[in-house]
């Protein structure tokens, strides 16, 4: 029962981090049709600007400040560098977007160097937020599951609720309409990705900690953001959410278990021996394969489901 739920708890923080990447790929990609590979890399600058930040006044400013400065510069982004690319298709669109990831990942090196640095969790949330069956469930584990669902509600709120949504809507089906009832359809796409930037943004501001802060996190996820969204479906929001938890789930209970073919085989008698053809094959636990599980998801869902669990597209 203690294996099961914290797994399970810690499955669901994981996959609400992975939605927080996903969302603003997707809000950006339902949009604008824009696959942006430099998504990964807004999402290590947030984790960096928040630890330069933190250094100086704090956690909590900087959990403001990293994603209105990564929103911002993802504005600057779409206005000069997309924007002039969209009148030749999404092949530009996508090289230029590729090329910037690794332009972030060099600048990142130069200015803060290519170790890790120290970006530790705030004082306030260090420390067990509960204990059961002798286990405790960190504090901050929590705090990130909760800006994860405020977060998801806030999307929500402003898209079905506002003005403001209601014209973002209208601009994704039917751009010329909107942009004939006077609304600047352009500066629309700008702040769109800005703030799917921004999204980014706070989750390296709360993943930065939590896991580690270095050049290299942004290839880490940088993959597997783009199985979430393609698994929930290319455009839907519900469907990134589904898949996040899915995908965190999936992976946090593989990595806790230490079995394998050859283990199961022997527990029913059948064991082969070790000149037996595929016995490497059968001695690899399901912990040495959790990293392939979402790729394999992958697999199956484009070839059963091309749409994805929620979308429309195929």
């Amino acid at each position: 029962m203690e294996f099961i739920l914290f797994t399970l708890l810690n499955g669901v923080s994981y996959g609400l981090l992975l939605f927080m990447l996903s969302s603003g790929l997707t809000l950006i990609f339902s949009m604008m049709g824009v696959l942006n590979f430099a998504h990964a890399s807004f999402y290590m600058l947030g984790a960096y600007l928040a630890y330069t930040i933190s250094a100086s006044i704090g956690f909590w400013p900087a959990l403001v400040l990293a994603p209105c400065a990564v929103g911002l510069l993802g504005a600057l982004v779409e206005r000069y560098g997309l924007r002039p690319l969209h009148k030749y298709g999404h092949i530009p669109e996508l090289l230029f977007t590729f090329g910037l990831s690794y332009l972030v990942v060099e600048l990142v090196q130069l200015i803060w160097g290519r170790a890790a640095v120290a970006y530790p969790i705030p004082k306030e949330l260090d420390g067990p937020l509960f204990t059961l069956f002798s286990t405790s469930f960190p504090i901050y584990r929590g705090f990130m599951m909760l800006v994860a669902l405020a977060m998801l509600a806030s999307i929500w709120l402003v898209l079905t609720r506002t003005r403001a949504g209601l014209v973002i809507q209208a601009a994704l089906t039917h751009p010329e309409a909107a942009e004939a009832l006077g609304h600047n359809v352009p500066r629309l796409f700008m702040w769109v990705f800005g703030g799917g930037c921004a999204l980014a943004g706070l989750a390296g501001v709360i993943g930065g900690n939590a896991f580690v802060t270095e050049p290299a996190m942004a290839a880490t996820v940088g993959s597997i953001i783009f199985v979430v969204v393609v698994v929930g479906g290319m455009g839907s929001l519900a469907g990134a959410f589904l898949a996040s938890l899915l995908i965190g789930v999936l992976q946090t209970y593989a990595v806790a278990l230490d079995y394998s073919l050859l283990s199961l085989l022997k527990l029913l008698g059948a064991a082969p021996g070790p000149a037996t053809p595929g016995y490497a094959v059968l001695k690899v636990t399901i912990a040495q394969s959790a990293a392939i599980l979402p790729y394999l998801l992958l697999v199956l869902v484009l070839i059963f489901r091309p749409k994805g669990l929620m979308g429309t597209r195929e």
